[in-house]
Formats: C-alpha cells, sequence, structure tokens
C-alpha cells in the first residue's frame, strides 16, 4: 500500500500528513477507528460545549508531534533509524487504544482491567495480525527498547502526549490557560546520556508547560461541575451492575478484548436512555437526571467532609493535583557547557517547594434538593 493522507487539523491550523504505509494500516484497524467514538474528555462537554474533540484527533495530533521531535533530534546528530521512528510514531500513535467509553470516567468501575494493559493487548494483537510490524513499538511503549530517550517522548513528563493533549482540550474547551508553546518546546529537545533534555534556551517554555497544566487540571479536568457529572455516571453503572445488569461489565477473569473493543461512549448512553424507564426506581432517576443535565450539587473542601452518609446520590472524594512529580523521569536541562541538571535547579521560577507542593482537596456531592 502506497498512498498519502492529509488530515486537516485546526489546533495547528493546518495539515497533518501521514504517508508511512505501515501506520496508514494501523489507523484503519477497527480498534484504533473505535477511537472516533470516545470522547477525549469524558462528560466536560457538559460544562464546556465544545470539548466534543475525540481520542482519534488526539492520537493523530500526538503522532504529528512525535513526527516534529524526530525530525529536530535527527538535525541535532541524535541518531534514530528509520525504524526506531517508525516504531515511536506507532507507540505515541497507540499509547491511549486501551481506554475505554467516556476515557478516564469508566475505568473504574466499566472494567477491572487498566487501561494500560488493555493497550498492550492491543498492540500485540495488532502486531499479530501484521505479523511483528509493531515489535519496536511495543518494546518502545514498554520501555523496553535499548534507547530509553524514545520511550520518554511518548510517556514522561514532558512526552508528546501531554503537548498534545494540553492544547488540544484549551482548544476545545475555550480555556487560553492551557495554550503552550507546543513549537518552541519540541524545537528545544535533545538527547543527553540516553535521556530526553531540553536545551537550556527552552527553560521559560517548560516552565509555563507546567504552569498551565497545573491551571488545566484546576479549571478543566477537577472542574468541580465535570466531578459531579463524572460520579453520576459512575453511579449509574455500579447501580446498573448492583441489580445484575451486567451488560458492559468485564471482569478481570473473563476479560474478552474483543468485546471490550466494541463498548463505546455511544453505548454507553443508549444503555442510559434504555435505563431511564428502568422499573428500579433508582436507577431510573440517576439515568434521568444524566440525560437531561440534572447533575449534583457539590461543595470543595481543603478539609474531609465527615459524617456523611453515601449511597448512589451522595458521597465524597478527594483530589489530587501535583503538576510535577520528583519521582517519576525528571525534565533535564542541558546547559552549553554540558551539565544536565533538573528544571528545578534550571529555573528562577520554579523552584523545588513549589514543584514538590501537592495540592489536595475535598468534595461532598449531594441532590441539589437537599
Amino acid at each position: 500500500m502506497s498512498k498519502r493522507k492529509i488530515i486537516n487539523d485546526p489546533v495547528y491550523d493546518g495539515f497533518l500528513s501521514i504517508d508511512d504505509p505501515v501506520i496508514l494500516q494501523v489507523i484503519e484497524h477497527p480498534y484504533f477507528q473505535r477511537q472516533r467514538r470516545i470522547k477525549q474528555l469524558g462528560l466536560t462537554y457538559l460544562v464546556y460545549p465544545g470539548a466534543m474533540h475525540t481520542r482519534f484527533s488526539h492520537m493523530l495530533g500526538a503522532l504529528n508531534l512525535m513526527g516534529r521531535a524526530l525530525e529536530v533530534l535527527r538535525q541535532k546528530g541524535v541518531e534514530i533509524t528509520d525504524e526506531e521512528c517508525r516504531g515511536a510514531k506507532l507507540a505515541i500513535l497507540l499509547h491511549d487504544i486501551g481506554h475505554g467509553p467516556f476515557s478516564h470516567t469508566s475505568e473504574r468501575v466499566l472494567v477491572d482491567v487498566p487501561h494500560e494493559e488493555i493497550t498492550l493487548m492491543m498492540m500485540r494483537r495488532i502486531n499479530d495480525e501484521m505479523h511483528g510490524t509493531l515489535d519496536t513499538a511495543i518494546e518502545i511503549f514498554a520501555d523496553r527498547y535499548p534507547k530509553h530517550f524514545l520511550h520518554q517522548l511518548v510517556s514522561s513528563q514532558l512526552d508528546m502526549d501531554r503537548l498534545d493533549y494540553l492544547g488540544r482540550d484549551s482548544y476545545f474547551t475555550g480555556v487560553s490557560e492551557g495554550i503552550v508553546g507546543t513549537d518552541r518546546i519540541i524545537s528545544m529537545l535533545n538527547v543527553h546520556d540516553d535521556e530526553l533534555v531540553v536545551d537550556e534556551k527552552g527553560i521559560y517554555s517548560v516552565e509555563k508547560f507546567i504552569i498551565s497544566r497545573r491551571l488545566m487540571y484546576w479549571q478543566v479536568y477537577m472542574h468541580k461541575t465535570v466531578i459531579a457529572a463524572d460520579q453520576l455516571l459512575l453511579n449509574i453503572l455500579r447501580r446498573a451492575k448492583d441489580i445484575q445488569l451486567s451488560t458492559f461489565n468485564f471482569q478481570l477473569s473473563t476479560f474478552n478484548l474483543d468485546r471490550f473493543a466494541e463498548i463505546d461512549d455511544d453505548d454507553i448512553m443508549v444503555a442510559v436512555k434504555q435505563w431511564q424507564h428502568s422499573d428500579d426506581e433508582v436507577l431510573r432517576t440517576l439515568c434521568n437526571n444524566l440525560v437531561n443535565r440534572h447533575l449534583p450539587a457539590i461543595r470543595i473542601s481543603n478539609a474531609p467532609f465527615e459524617n456523611v452518609e453515601c449511597d448512589y446520590f451522595h458521597g465524597t472524594g478527594v483530589l489530587h493535583n501535583r503538576s510535577y512529580d520528583f519521582n517519576d523521569q525528571e525534565i533535564k536541562v542541558l546547559y552549553k557547557d554540558g551539565r544536565c541538571v533538573d528544571i528545578s535547579e534550571a529555573s528562577d521560577q520554579l523552584d523545588r517547594h513549589f514543584l514538590e507542593k501537592q495540592v489536595t482537596k475535598y468534595y461532598h456531592y449531594f441532590p441539589k434538593e437537599s
């Protein structure tokens, strides 16, 4: 197969060009086409009406950024073979393929298998069908490939996944805090001792990236009304499971990959609309509330809520927001004299205390009538 695809992408004000026949074949696979039917931000569209973009567009956007990053590194003399380029591109293209309906929202109830494990299952299945073409991609994704920096481009604190979703989610929600200097950051990428680093001229762009990510978590990903909507959907699925409407429940011991791959956001919402007429009053009420956007009220506090009786309509939870993790692969800055230090040492804006700080908030949701 020799052809070239041109895809319009409003986030990057232009076209995404794909001409690798293997990548095009993977995009055509049913597992990947399913991503068109899974929203990137779950139920966030109930708060930000424009947030209707899908995992499909995000994965293509991350692929585009990976291509740019690999080109920059090659121009700086980093040795990357054509096979490694293809492997890294396939790894980032498929990095989210194992997500369930409504992305992270259903992961805690609908399936007992972490989406990372499902991603690997799907990658291996596609690899079997394509006679080992994804061997390098799987090794890079699982961080078993000798060149560690290739995995960091896929999964780290400054990877192509985060760079794309911050800009994309900002664009479709209209929340400007997520706008970061993506082109600038990519142009500053480098490799030092098999570690992905940022040239010293990119320090300020990385600072903006870290701060933007923290702000986007409070304003979008952990927006209190989004949390309320998520809890409503989770309680619908829990109630359906408790009264043995187990249509969408996958236990680890009986997990069926092909059956899982058939289920997307549309299936869940069709079930919710049908359950509006259930004989079970609890399930019927919950589903009517979601379909008609009658969301729970929610309170946020700096201290835990005590003496709250939890049921399908009342509950508590906790939110954690930390924009940087020193236990993860740290963002390193490379100076012209060869020194390589953590961003906390290189930055005059983000000291270690700021980066280490984890903000914890507690929430209590309940029917608005009460």
